[in-house]
């Protein structure tokens, strides 16, 4: 029983897993991974300084990102808090080995709001390092080069967009190196991807099947079970299973009338 349920279990990660890489290269609004692809460094925004600037110009060691919009009523303050929260608990120095870029991928943002934003998230450690929080503003056109390069796929609804929850890590030349997911991360996780960037090796990302299992509500502001696709998956499993079982009677009927 204990084997049936290890298989299980590694049969829902592998198909879980397979069936996010071929649903990502259409989706509509989603994260399509570019793991081990450079972002363009000539990108061109304004930082919360009024200062024009290039990636190339910022990006010099391990860079945390972040694209979010200031005005969002859902994901993206909570994302933001996620980061504000995992900076204060990880051991890890904030400036010295690695940075953070919170990008709006809304055109009308302005640097006046990211201040306003900016300071929203600001905490004891951060606060003290608060120039090596960085945020940026820009024109439709960087905005869409910095969100294709990353595969950061969002979608206008009215005067909103639905977007995802995830925080890209880059290296100190603009590779991307991980992604993680959600709105809530372990200092671990955050320790061992800015290493990784350091060191310019990506990993692929294992909780992306959580994010094939988990639909974000708009209106209840949280993330919940997408029964459907599990339950999928599971049929899957089984159709599979029985199919396997049937193949091996017919092989051990056919090998023993062949003996007999």
């Amino acid at each position: 029983m204990r084997t049936f349920f290890q298989t299980f279990l590694l049969f829902f990660l592998v198909a879980g897993t397979a069936l996010v890489q071929a649903q990502s290269k259409d989706v509509e609004v989603g994260v399509v991974e570019h793991l081990g692809e450079t972002i363009p460094l000539d990108i061109k925004f304004t930082n919360d300084s009024g200062k024009e600037v290039i990636l190339k110009q910022l990006i010099n060691k391990p860079t945390i990102l972040t694209l979010v919009y200031f005005d969002c009523p859902g994901l993206c303050s909570p994302l933001l808090d996620g980061v504000s929260d995992v900076i204060e608990k990880t051991d890890m120095e904030l400036g010295k080995e690695y940075q953070v870029l919170t990008v709006s991928f809304n055109f009308n943002d302005t640097p006046a709001r990211a201040i306003e934003k900016k300071k929203n998230f600001l905490r004891v450690h951060s606060k003290v390092h608060a120039k090596d929080w960085i945020y940026l503003t820009g024109d439709s056109s960087n905005i869409y080069r910095l969100s294709n390069a990353v595969g950061f796929k969002f979608k206008k609804v009215g005067v909103d967009y639905i977007h995802p929850a995830v925080i890209t890590i880059l290296s100190p030349t603009g590779k991307i190196t991980r992604y993680l997911y959600g709105t809530h991360f372990l200092p671990f996780d955050l320790k061992m991807a800015i290493i990784e960037a350091q060191q310019g090796l990506e990993r692929p990302t294992i909780n992306r099947v959580l994010e094939f299992c988990f639909n974000y509500d708009p209106e209840g502001k949280k993330y919940v079970l997408d029964v459907t696709k599990i339950t999928g998956t599971i049929i899957l499993f089984f159709s599979l299973l029985l199919l396997a079982i049937l193949l091996i009677k017919g092989r051990r009927k056919k090998k023993k009338t062949i003996t007999e």
